[in-house]
């Protein structure tokens, strides 16, 4: 059974459903690829993909090991490159709420961000930057 269906609107946007739960939600083109940037882009969705797969993987780690980031923000910055055009790079910077993460602890979540799933799925040349504010 599929995962999304997707179906095309028009003027440069889609409407996306999840299958099991039936949420929704709408993409449309960046302005500077002719649309009009009032929804995510498809490339906004990769790098939110890598920010929202990255802490939710640390959260479970946290989980295993003792350690809470609930109230962690997470900023996303997608950096587009051209020919061809596509996303370069992407910056996820983490702001942990206050905590004494001990070394360790700072250690597991600095290495389960690199090692989520989206991350492991992205092509090599893609730059994945992260930072990290404890």
């Amino acid at each position: 059974m599929e995962t999304v269906r997707i179906e095309y609107i028009g003027d440069l946007r889609t409407n996306a459903t999840h299958v099991k739960s039936g949420d929704k939600f709408l993409t449309d083109a960046p302005t500077d690829n002719m649309g009009k940037g009032e929804a995510f882009s498809p490339t906004d969705l990769l790098a939110t993909s890598l920010g929202t797969c990255s802490i939710t993987t640390i959260a479970i780690a946290g989980r295993t090991h003792g350690y809470s980031v609930d109230g962690t923000e997470v900023k996303v910055t997608k950096i587009m490159a051209s020919d061809p055009r596509r996303v370069s790079e992407v910056i996820v910077e983490m702001d942990f709420p206050v905590n004494d993460y001990s070394g360790k602890v700072r250690e597991i979540i600095r290495q389960t961000a690199k090692f989520c799933p989206v991350s492991r799925s992205l092509h090599p040349d893609l730059k994945q930057t992260f930072i990290f504010n404890f």
